[in-house]
């Protein structure tokens, strides 16, 4: 396996960057950032094939039909919830010039959980 990927950005050469400049004298070039795979992390995440969210971005933005064809979705999924709210008292201040103060209010506070219906 290797140590680097190379970005695949798909622009990713032409962003004006001194880490891409190779090259020397009159014969420079900017070019695709290597992206070195010393860590487990770095591995699995995404950004061991890309240099930074901007060319992970124009990749999608590049393939997102042939991406979404690979597993398409024909309808909605559904998670079954239990929804519970439940009233309590609170405070909150308000300010007003010299007539700052704390102010009681009734809240509402909303659980949601996944439920196993099986």
């Amino acid at each position: 396996m290797s140590d680097h990927n190379w970005c695949h950005g798909p622009e990713c050469h032409t962003y004006t960057t001194q880490s891409r400049i190779r090259g020397s004298g009159r014969d420079k070039v900017l070019r695709t950032i290597k992206i070195k795979q010393d860590s487990e992390y770095l591995r699995e995440s995404v950004f061991s094939h890309f240099c930074n969210q901007r060319c992970l971005m124009d990749f999608i933005r590049l393939h997102k039909d042939r991406i979404v064809a690979l597993a398409p979705r024909r309808q909605a999924q559904e998670t079954p919830i239990q929804v519970k709210k439940e009233k309590y008292e609170s405070q909150r201040y308000e300010w007003n010039g010299d007539n700052s103060r704390y102010v009681p209010y009734t809240a509402t506070r909303t659980t949601i959980k996944s439920v196993d219906n099986t």
